[in-house]
């Protein structure tokens, strides 16, 4: 079975989502976005490791912060899902329901990506005065907070100030969300590092439930973060990563962004699935069921 006959009350690029009242069915496809299109082939395992992976991360993180999740047990699943037991198993997770804020918590210790490319332009990373001669790839003296906004399926996240963060929540909502984001991703880099992973950035959810912060949705996976290894770390260029690099490159070298992205190669589609799951074994320390 590759899925379930029962429609969505929400899509979102990889999660579906069932409202049951007072709980939500997440459920984590293999489906992949990339460029902000989701693209026609999926990545094998993509959505159990996803889901396995954020499992951990909730156990791990249990006396930093209080998170969502109610089960990932197939015998806790709902009756009309029962059917689907065997799609469903590693890959969904059932949760409590929370007032979600409407801002992406992004946490940044290496300088990558759209970071890197305004720090090239400004000197800043949303803002933040960062210290002349950093390059690519450079580690941060320390960790930075850099929300965005979320965006819906099709648009771009636009990144945001912290004080226009305080704006649209509240100055001690934002103040708490920086602390717990930051605090939350030292955990999780301290542990990773251990493991051979450097956790250069990466992005969390939070919401509230009976007026008390949680950390929700996915945690920490190679969809909201970006994970390089130790032992091949060199300061200055771009790092080999554990996410979809391979079908961004693919389609970079092989598509004009006219048009729907192209198919992809079985080979990527291959080494892709590889990654994700390289990813789940490396930080976890255990072995990947298939």
């Amino acid at each position: 079975m590759t899925g379930i006959d029962i429609s969505p009350d929400a899509q979102g690029k990889v999660r579906d989502l069932y409202d049951l009242g007072d709980r939500l069915l997440l459920v984590a496809s293999d489906r992949i976005s990339a460029f902000d299109y989701i693209l026609e082939d999926e990545i094998p395992y993509k959505g159990r490791v996803l889901t396995q992976l954020s499992c951990f991360w909730f156990e791990l993180l249990d006396g930093v912060i209080e998170n969502h999740l109610i089960s990932a047990d197939t015998k806790d699943l709902p009756e009309q899902f029962k059917p689907y037991e065997d799609y469903l198993r590693g890959r969904f997770m059932l949760v409590k329901k929370a007032d979600m804020f409407p801002v992406e918590c992004i946490v940044r210790g290496y300088l990558a990506g759209s970071g890197l490319k305004e720090y090239e332009r400004e000197g800043t990373v949303c803002g933040i005065e960062l210290p002349a001669g950093l390059v690519n790839s450079s580690k941060l003296e320390n960790p930075i907070f850099t929300p965005s906004t979320k965006a819906e399926i099709g648009d771009h996240d636009e990144n945001i100030s912290f004080e226009r963060t305080a704006e649209l929540i509240g100055e001690e909502a934002a103040t708490a969300l920086r602390d717990l984001s930051i605090k939350v991703y030292s955990t999780a880099r301290d542990h990773a590092a251990e493991q051979g992973i450097i956790i250069a950035d990466t992005k969390f959810e939070f919401g509230t439930i009976d007026g008390k912060i949680i950390l929700a949705d996915e945690v920490l996976t190679p969809d909201s973060s970006r994970f390089w290894a130790v032992d091949s770390y060199v300061e200055g260029q771009e790092q080999p990563s554990f996410d979809k690099q391979f079908v961004r490159n693919w389609l970079n070298e092989n598509w004009d962004r006219t048009g729907n992205p192209p198919r992809l190669p079985q080979d990527v589609i291959e080494k892709t699935s590889e990654k994700y799951i390289q990813a789940y074994e490396r930080i976890t320390g255990r072995t990947f069921e298939k």
